[in-house]
């Protein structure tokens, strides 16, 4: 797990920022734009994240973003739509827990995609190991917007997580600038912010100052 992305691609496990482009914030013409903001800023991998869009309004945005990630170096995950993975060129897809399985995203999206699984409890963790996915979120921590139906799980059982959990766990849910060095206090070593970037006046400043509190 962790290395079926490409020989110039940064591994899964080497990633501590990672970041989603959510058209719930950003525009599909203002992708591209925001998508290199954060680049420069420091994250370490991206996902498209369009709930409300159709599946061709998601493969042409995947299509122009997926060159801007594959010079920078990151991986790029599509949220959901794993067979959207092979005609994009995507790394891989994240599924949620009422979505397909591991097994079958990785057949759709192919041998070498990277596919991530959604949890928000410590069972759902412990239970996603039997699954092998390349990483998992955890949350949402915190109360957030982005995920309006999900109760928030606290920070109790971070550190509980990372000890069982055999594969990177990204800590996800009204994560931001402000809590972050707190987040990591509890005992995460991986974060997923989502709206903190998205609409920071400057995304690639505020970026920066999120990757400079996680390890490197």
């Amino acid at each position: 797990m962790g290395d079926r992305a490409s020989n110039h691609m940064k591994l899964i496990a080497h990633c501590r920022l990672y970041g989603i482009l959510d058209t719930g914030y950003v525009s599909p013409e203002s992708m591209a734009a925001m998508a290199g903001s954060l680049i420069d800023g420091g994250v370490d991998i991206l996902q498209l994240r369009a709930k409300k869009n159709s599946r061709e309004e998601i493969r042409t945005m995947a299509l122009e973003l997926v060159p801007i990630c594959r010079k920078a170096g990151i991986p790029f995950i599509l949220n959901d739509h794993p067979d959207l993975v092979p005609e994009t060129g995507a790394n891989g897809a994240h599924v949620g827990q009422d979505d397909l399985s591991v097994a079958e995203a990785r057949k759709l999206a192919g041998p070498r995609a990277l596919i991530g699984k959604s949890t928000h409890s410590l069972n759902q963790a412990m239970a996603a190991v039997a699954e092998s996915p390349d990483y998992i979120g955890f949350g949402p921590l915190f109360a957030t917007a982005t995920k309006p139906d999900y109760s928030p799980i606290g920070t109790e059982q971070i550190r509980e997580v990372y000890r069982v959990i055999p594969f990177p766990v990204f800590c996800i849910g009204g994560i931001n600038l402000g809590n972050l060095a707190a987040v990591l206090a509890c005992g995460a070593e991986r974060v997923v912010i989502v709206s903190d970037l998205l609409r920071a006046e400057n995304p690639t400043a505020r970026t920066t100052a999120c990757r400079a509190l996680l390890p490197a």
